[in-house]
C-alpha cells in the first residue's frame, strides 16, 4: 500500500484578527478561502481560536454537522436550545450533533483572560439526526505518555461519540516516546495536529500547531519529544452521500 500525505505548517494557515477573536483556519472558513484546503476527508473545519475575556459568539444555528470543541486554555460558557447551559474548560471535550438543527452561543466565561479552543467540524454519515449534546472530562480517561481515545462512532466506547466512522485520540508526553498507531479502518486516513511541542510523524518533523494528514496506510509511527501534546484524528477519506 503506497501512502499519500499532505502537510499544513502552522504559519501557512489562514489567519484572522477581529480584535476580540483571533483565529487560525487550517481549512477554508469564513473569509479565508483556499481551494486546496477545503477539507481532509470528512474533516471540514479545524479552527484554532483565541477569544478575549467576556467575548464570544452570540446565538447562531448549525445543522447536519458533527462539532467537536476542545478547550486548550481557560473556559467557555455554552448555551443551546436543547436546554444545555454548561462550562467547558481545559481538559474537557464537547460534542454536538447538529442534525436537524440547533442554535447555541459560546462565550469566554472569564473577563480577565483569553480562552483558547480547537473547534473541529466533521461531515456526518447520517442526515437529519436528532440533535444531541455531550461533554466529558478527559481527566477521567487520560493515560500519561500514551495515546488514549477521546471520541469514536460507538456509544459504549471510551470517550464521546459522533455520527461518523471516526476515532480521535490524544496524548501528552513528558518523556520522549515512540508510538505506533494502527488505523481502525483501511478506508480512513489520519490527521495529526501538534498542539504543543514537536513530533516526528513518519518522515515529517512537526512543530507546534502543524498539521499532517496521511492516507492509504494501515499505521503510522510517531516519535514525540518531551513536552508534546498531540491530537490524532482518524477519519473517512470519502464523503458519503447522506441519507
Amino acid at each position: 500500500m503506497s501512502d499519500s500525505s499532505v502537510l499544513h505548517k502552522a504559519n501557512t494557515r489562514g489567519s484572522q484578527d477581529h480584535g476580540w477573536l483571533k483565529v487560525n483556519h487550517t481549512f477554508s472558513f469564513a473569509n479565508y478561502h483556499n481551494p486546496n484546503r477545503m477539507h481532509f476527508g470528512v474533516i471540514r473545519v479545524l479552527n484554532d481560536d483565541s477569544i478575549a475575556g467576556g467575548k464570544g459568539f452570540g446565538t447562531h444555528p448549525h445543522d447536519n454537522m458533527e462539532i467537536i470543541t476542545i478547550p486548550l486554555e481557560g473556559a467557555l460558557a455554552h448555551k443551546d436550545n436543547m436546554g444545555n447551559g454548561t462550562i467547558i474548560k481545559k481538559g474537557d471535550v464537547q460534542v454536538m450533533s447538529a442534525g436537524t438543527g440547533i442554535t447555541h452561543s459560546e462565550f469566554n466565561s472569564n473577563d480577565d483572560h483569553a480562552v483558547k479552543v480547537l473547534q473541529i467540524w466533521l461531515f456526518p454519515n447520517k442526515k437529519n439526526v436528532t440533535p444531541r449534546y455531550d461533554q466529558l472530562s478527559l481527566e477521567d480517561i487520560e493515560v500519561k505518555n500514551e495515546f488514549y481515545q477521546i471520541l469514536s462512532p460507538n456509544k459504549n466506547d471510551q470517550g464521546v461519540w459522533i455520527h461518523q466512522n471516526s476515532w480521535f485520540s490524544m496524548a501528552e508526553f513528558d518523556i520522549h516516546k515512540e508510538v505506533n498507531y494502527n488505523l481502525k479502518s483501511t478506508s480512513n486516513g489520519i490527521y495529526v495536529f501538534i498542539i504543543e511541542g514537536q513530533a516526528q510523524v513518519g518522515k515529517e518533523l512537526l512543530e507546534k500547531r502543524d498539521g499532517f494528514g496521511i492516507w492509504n496506510t494501515e499505521n503510522i509511527n510517531i516519535s514525540a519529544s518531551k513536552g508534546s501534546k498531540i491530537l490524532l484524528m482518524e477519519v473517512p477519506m470519502t464523503l458519503s452521500k447522506l441519507v
